[in-house]
């Protein structure tokens, strides 16, 4: 008996109204690397056919019919609860019955991919099954893998787009499943994977327009600031490591994909800057930093995070400034943050405020461990230029304009120790997508004892503990990619019903 998607695959193929490529037929696979190469070649011929339709048409050769292609899918059906190893977070499928994920950019995502299907084959010892599944590719998508075709807006070409070709649809790439909203009607097949393959194309483009690099620099390890000044200590500590054969790192990424693999290397100046520009560090296993400037506001740090989820990262920490809320704290003092007061708004829709953001340990105790190895201080000493505690994250850059007794009271009663726009945004969507993240800020003002952040009050010490705090970050990043991904990702990251993949 055909399962519903090959009906519908049936269907499709024999409309008359409908011109889609040729595919091979379904097959099961007990090999992972196997499997992903089917996938890559059912993704292949499917933007390849759909690049090719649309150019022609777009030169004057309409087709007749609808141009559809689909995006390749992987499927596995289990009969029994298997007994896991109960330490891992991911890797195995919550119970018995069929679990799906729409897949794309299957050569982005090989080694991950890999892994993932490994270990489903390996806890369920039950093949996967790669086919064609019943999603439309959307020609968008599709011709993004072309720098030569470009989709014109509605309007601008000779026909209309959407009765030929399929557009992006929102039924497909919102955020449901890592919302814990999606439901399985009775008898569908349930999510194997935390985002569908159009949420994930999604993202790819939006990377590659708010960063100007290509979403395959990428790094599994983020780091994210709101300050310039980060990134020129990142392109000179980039430059040392270029010049050490044993460090590991291969190559140097900046904006506009500028690409270099020596020390002396030359990196062109961009004639404008995008609005997140990103630098990537990069090792040949995908273990290097990238490290993004989202700039100012928890709305830049959403979408940043939005973003770069789909990537699955290993981990992703804030090194940017913020305002220290103690008398007992200097500028240039850090704050390692252990819990978020979220006062910005803007993932209340997605993540209510009553969720707890938890600190996890492995995160804290690596930035915990890389500020005592920059500064030297160990122990209670380190309490000298480290706090901490609660950071709170507010909406509004100038709260200290307004009446203050309201917000001043909530930043004493929570036991706020620094407070700033973005690190709360960046830690409540590392839970929400189930990255690993952590907060180390750098004080760089405090407002509420007359030093405000204005030109010229900047200590010596102070512009030495920003130097240092980068550092700091990369310290951290270097010892979390040491750590296996199993220990690194936490089962306090998983809630009840889990997808099998990270």
């Amino acid at each position: 008996m055909a399962e519903p998607w090959e009906k519908e695959m049936n269907v499709h193929s024999q409309s008359s109204n409908l011109t889609t490529p040729k595919s091979p037929a379904p097959q099961e696979f007990t090999d992972a690397t196997a499997a992903v190469d089917r996938l890559i070649e059912l993704y292949a011929i499917a933007s390849e056919f759909l690049c090719q339709e649309f150019s022609k048409a777009l030169h004057g050769d309409v087709p007749a019919r609808r141009i559809r292609a689909y995006y390749p899918e992987i499927r596995i059906t289990t009969t029994s609860f298997c007994q896991v190893d109960s330490r891992l977070s991911f890797g195995h499928v919550s119970e018995p019955g069929t679990h799906v994920a729409t897949i794309t950019r299957p050569k982005l995502f090989r080694n991950y991919l890999e892994q993932q299907i490994g270990l489903l084959l390996e806890n369920h010892d039950v093949p996967v099954r790669i086919a064609v599944s019943a999603t439309p590719m959307p020609v968008h998508f599709a011709v993004a893998n072309d720098p030569d075709i470009t989709v014109p807006q509605e309007g601008a070409a000779d026909f209309t787009l959407r009765d030929k070709f399929d557009v992006p649809d929102l039924s497909t790439t919102n955020d449901d499943i890592v919302n814990g909203t999606y439901t399985v009607e009775h008898g569908d097949a349930g999510p194997l994977a935390p985002f569908s393959a159009q949420r994930v194309d999604y993202s790819l483009a939006r990377l590659t327009h708010y960063t100007a690099t290509d979403p395959g620099h990428f790094q599994n390890h983020v780091l994210f600031t709101n300050y310039q000044f980060y990134v020129s200590e990142f392109e000179n500590y980039a430059r040392r490591m270029l010049s050490d054969p044993e460090s590991g790192y291969t190559s140097f990424v900046s904006t506009g994909n500028a690409e270099i693999t020596t020390a002396d290397g030359d990196l062109p100046v961009p004639a404008q800057l995008p609005q997140m520009p990103s630098y990537h560090l990069k090792r040949a296993d995908g273990k290097g930093i990238t490290l993004v400037n989202i700039g100012v506001g928890p709305s830049n740090a959403k979408t940043a995070t939005d973003h770069v989820a789909v990537l699955r990262p290993h981990a992703w920490i804030m090194v940017g400034h913020c305002a220290g809320l103690r008398n007992s704290q200097s500028l240039g003092d850090f704050v390692l943050a252990h819990a978020y007061l979220r006062e910005d708004g803007v993932l209340d829709a997605d993540i209510p405020a009553w969720v707890p953001i938890p600190a996890l340990a492995e995160i804290q105790i690596a930035l915990e461990q890389a500020v005592a190895a920059e500064t030297k201080l160990e122990g209670y000493d380190l309490k000298r230029v480290m706090r901490t505690g609660t950071v709170a994250s507010f909406d509004n850059r100038n709260w200290e304009l307004r009446d203050q007794s309201g917000p001043v009271q909530r930043l004493s009663q929570s036991r706020a120790i620094a407070l700033d726009m973005e690190s709360a945004t960046i830690a409540a969507n590392g839970f929400r997508f189930r990255v690993p993240y952590g907060t180390l800020l750098c004080i760089s003002d405090k407002p509420l004892h007359g030093e405000l952040k204005l030109p010229g009050m900047a200590s010596d010490f102070y512009k030495t503990q920003v130097s240092r705090h980068l550092m700091i970050g990369i310290r951290a990043m270097e010892s979390l990619a040491e750590m296996p991904l199993e220990r690194l990702h936490s089962r306090k990251l998983r809630s009840f019903d889990e997808t099998a993949f990270l």
